[in-house]
């Protein structure tokens, strides 16, 4: 599995969960890969050791989504130290749930920075280092598109916003030989959504294949699309959610 050998990838919220699959996923095809976390300090250093040990080149940047400035410089960083940037997966993102009424000022400005904004962001500072062939992959929700349960009004939104940036920057940079792509999971099993939580049995309900999935198939298909053979997928939303949306 070398399809990505010479690539550099900058990988946001890469510690944990979905983002973890995703680096390590990334770095086995062959891929130089930078992540950042902002919490999870210990597990992103044991990522990062472990992907190492194993031969791989990744290295674990602390970075707060949230902080614009701070995504800049790591982006402009990354590719003036390796040279080179050609992937770009906006993972990072944050939950909740609450009663619509209930939601804060904060709440919102805090979901919107790191869910929507930091897509935006990181991928306008990393188009000015790529060139054809470059890859922007960002991670939503299923919820983006359908909402079954009450509570989940402001996260929905926040990801709902990534469908169209993903579509109008597909016609941005097409031109340039660049693809855009969505990839939007739904009930995953990770420390945030455990398959053993309180409202796992609720989303299986809504499955038509009743399992939560896996974070690895999760990152097989941003491998894909991060792949030549997805030379010709851009603009694309791609849900993997075990058929809840169906």
């Amino acid at each position: 599995m070398s399809e990505l050998t010479g690539k550099v990838a900058f990988v946001t919220g890469g510690s944990r969960g979905i983002g973890e699959a995703i680096v390590r996923r990334l770095a086995a095809q062959g891929a130089q890969v930078v992540f950042t976390y902002v919490n999870s300090e210990d597990k992103a250093r044991a990522v990062a050791s472990d992907l190492e040990v194993a031969g791989h080149r990744v290295t674990a940047l602390r970075v707060d989504s949230a902080d614009a400035a701070a995504l800049q410089r790591a982006v402009n960083d990354t590719a003036k130290r390796l040279g080179r940037l050609d992937i770009v997966v906006n993972n990072a993102g944050i939950g909740g749930k609450g009663a619509f009424e209930a939601v804060t000022l904060e709440q919102i400005d805090q979901m919107l920075a790191v869910n929507t904004r930091a897509a935006f962001v990181v991928a306008q500072a990393a188009v000015r280092h790529m060139g054809e062939g470059g890859r922007i992959i960002s991670l939503g929700s299923n919820l983006a598109e359908r909402v079954p349960f009450a509570g989940a009004t402001l996260y929905a939104m926040s990801k709902s916003a990534l469908l169209g940036f993903t579509r109008g920057l597909a016609r941005d940079l097409g031109p340039r030989g660049i693809t855009v792509n969505l990839v939007q999971p739904g009930a995953t099993d990770t420390d945030m959504n455990p398959a053993s939580g309180p409202t796992a049995e609720l989303q299986r309900g809504l499955m038509a294949i009743p399992r939560y999935g896996d974070a690895r198939a999760v990152a097989g298909l941003v491998a894909w699309l991060a792949s030549p053979e997805a030379q010709s997928t851009t603009g694309a939303s791609l849900v993997v959610d075990g058929g809840t949306n169906a």
